[in-house]
């Protein structure tokens, strides 16, 4: 089942409106107007957990409905970030966009590729450059240690 763009568009843009709405001050849901971005932190793990499980399970159904799920984690926390002045959902669109076409130099340039092991290395290179911009190694390396579970962490640390 394939939904045209416009489908999709619509049933994102209701999203966002209904969340909003659940965050409107006047006639929202107070369990949604108390949520921070670190009281959610817990359910966009288990979101993102749960749609590991459906997807290793192969369940179509399932899959779609925890993406939704996290999907609504995404929102939300551009909602509540919204709310707070800080950024919204098109600032995490963008970003995650420019990201993509960014780290994609032999789609969106002229990048000449041989292998998918030449576009995972050029992806490291790129995904490095942005870091180092951004902040130095060690500072990078702390960030895994803070986000990921330990042994994720770790292996991540070694490979870096």
């Amino acid at each position: 089942m394939n939904s045209s763009l416009s489908e999709t568009l619509q049933a994102l843009q209701q999203l966002v409106e209904v969340v909003a709405q659940l965050r409107n001050p006047e006639g929202g849901c107070p369990w949604d107007l108390a949520q921070t971005p670190q009281s959610l932190m817990p359910y966009v793990i288990e979101e993102a957990y749960e749609v590991v499980d459906a997807l290793r399970h192969g369940d179509e159904a399932a899959i779609a409905d925890e993406l939704g799920d996290l999907l609504l984690q995404v929102v939300l926390q551009a909602q509540v970030a919204k709310d707070q002045q800080q950024f919204d959902l098109a600032i995490v669109a963008k970003n995650i966009t420019q990201k993509l076409i960014r780290r994609h130099p032999h789609v969106f340039d002229n990048l000449e590729v041989g292998s998918l092991d030449e576009v995972h290395q050029n992806w490291e290179k790129i995904k490095a450059t942005e870091a180092l911009s951004e902040a130095k190694l060690s500072d990078q390396l702390k960030k895994y240690a803070r986000s990921l579970p330990s042994l994720v962490a770790g292996m991540k640390i070694s490979k870096k």
